[in-house]
């Protein structure tokens, strides 16, 4: 925090008002993690649309925070980066599990009671990796208010 205290208000502001912008963006997409056993092409489809949808505003979301941070703490910032390409990583994870289910979506079926190892297998990959994916997001989001009750509310009083 080497700027000037006016420059440092200033530009931590016009950060926050793009966050803000931006948190409201993905409040609108909220994406459920909550797994539904639908064995249809087009119901997968849409799953994978929609989280990437989801996942690209929050990446955009996690990219705006890291600025906002760099602004104040460099290290604090890094370590911040650090997480978002780590839950980049496990959403790229959860695209492919559900594009296993989407190519055959008898996977998930709950009424066929004869699957096999490998459906059993990638239905508990995708109930693990959406599990993960809510549970650092939710740790990660959790990290950001720690910072801004902190570092940042004091800036912008």
């Amino acid at each position: 925090m080497d700027q000037d205290p006016e420059n440092l208000k200033k530009a931590v502001k016009e950060h926050s008002e793009k966050l803000a912008k931006l948190g409201m963006e993905l409040g609108k997409n909220q994406f459920k993690y909550k797994i539904e056993e639908k064995a249809s092409k087009e119901y997968w489809q849409c799953r994978i649309e929609d989280f990437k949808k989801y996942n690209e505003k929050g990446l955009e979301y996690y990219g705006q925070v890291h600025a906002i941070m760099n602004l104040v703490s460099k290290d604090e910032s890094q370590m911040f980066l650090l997480r978002t390409s780590k839950f980049q990583q496990m959403s790229k994870t959860m695209i492919e599990v559900m594009e296993k289910i989407r190519e055959n979506p008898s996977i998930i079926d709950p009424k066929d009671r004869q699957q096999s190892k490998w459906s059993k297998e990638i239905k508990s990959q995708l109930t693990e990796h959406s599990d993960k994916c809510l549970q650092y997001e939710i740790g990660t989001n959790t990290i950001f208010r720690e910072f801004y009750e902190k570092r940042l509310k004091k800036i912008l009083e």
